[in-house]
């Protein structure tokens, strides 16, 4: 578990280094599925104070704590819900990257414009819808995590590593941690 920590620290702190984090807002994590292991920054902590250690492990299945006292991410049920709706990723990435929330915010898939973006996504990154107020208030990162799985419906996500959350901003995915940054 020391390996997955150290790599899910390293992707945060590429996050940090190419400034696409403000404050603790942001987050990157990664599964052992062997394990039913996610390794996740922890909530709270700043970019500049994190270490290895100090990344959270949870259960999978049951989102428990399995290693620490400090509490993972607030980001960490969509986390999960990805995990658990899409089989063939093992790193999530979530940050407040200002062009990307200018999209959220605005309410706009990013269409497929050129070459490079077509490289990376086959077609448009979606955007899901809002969450309703009885899901906000209920379980916001939980329903965070649905409405990105409805915007999947009759989409790869191994074939569009990405989706805008409605008013609020990316999450990305991929074959670990690294490649979700």
């Amino acid at each position: 578990m020391k390996v997955l920590k150290q790599r899910v620290y390293e992707a945060n702190m590429e996050l940090y280094r190419r400034n696409l984090v403000i404050y603790t807002w942001g987050n990157v994590s990664e599964i052992d599925r062997e394990k039913g292991i996610v390794a996740i920054k922890p909530s709270g902590v700043p970019y500049e104070k994190l270490t290895p250690d100090m990344i959270v492990l949870m259960d999978l299945e049951s989102g428990k704590v399995v290693d620490s006292d400090l509490n993972p991410s607030s980001d960490a049920p969509t986390h999960l819900a990805l995990y658990r709706a899409f089989k063939d990723i093992g790193g999530v990435t979530h940050t407040h990257s200002p062009y990307a929330v200018a999209w959220a915010q605005a309410g706009r898939a990013i269409p497929c414009f050129g070459t490079t973006h077509a490289d990376y996504f086959h077609g448009d990154i979606p955007l899901t819808r809002f969450l309703t107020p009885e899901e906000t208030e209920a379980a916001y990162e939980a329903n965070t995590g649905k409405v990105i799985i409805e915007a999947f419906e009759g989409i790869n996500p191994v074939h569009t590593p990405a989706v805008l959350t409605r008013g609020h901003g990316p999450f990305t995915w991929g074959k670990d941690g690294a490649q979700s940054v």
